[in-house]
């Protein structure tokens, strides 16, 4: 099973996005997504939760959790989202980074903007990595 984390400082927003897109186009025999973050917060931004039920992804339940070496072990690839100094490093880990705004705060628009190129990205790092979508998943 191939692993890949998608992380943000508050895992309540991007790296959310990013897993659940993945997780839904992903064949979850061969590949899954994890979500986490360096400082966690209580709960997934409203605004977030609000545009990805846009697309048939429902947040509601999700609970931001802590980057810790347990949950990165094993995992083949870290994508950061854009935070910066606070952004984890985890040894032995490909990594990369998508300068991504933080949706907090963020009108409507802007986090659709922001969810819209989640998408693409995890979109195009599926095709770069060889996964295979699931027949059935729909890209929105």
């Amino acid at each position: 099973m191939r692993t890949f984390i998608f992380a943000c400082v508050h895992n309540a927003g991007r790296s959310q996005m990013a897993a659940a897109f993945f997780n839904r186009l992903a064949d979850p025999r061969l590949a899954h997504a994890i979500s986490a973050g360096t400082q966690p917060g209580e709960r997934v931004h409203p605004v977030v939760v609000e545009v990805m039920g846009e697309v048939g992804i429902d947040l509601s339940q999700a609970i931001p959790q802590k980057l810790t070496p347990k949950v990165a072990n094993g995992a083949e690839m870290l994508i950061t989202m854009g935070c910066g100094e606070e952004c984890p490093f985890v040894p032995g880990v490909q990594r990369d980074d998508w300068p991504l705004p933080d949706p907090k705060g963020k009108a409507l628009e802007q986090v659709r903007s922001i969810r819209d190129e989640i998408t693409a990205r995890v979109q195009t790092l599926m095709q770069d990595k060889g996964i295979v979508p699931v027949p059935t998943a729909a890209a929105h």
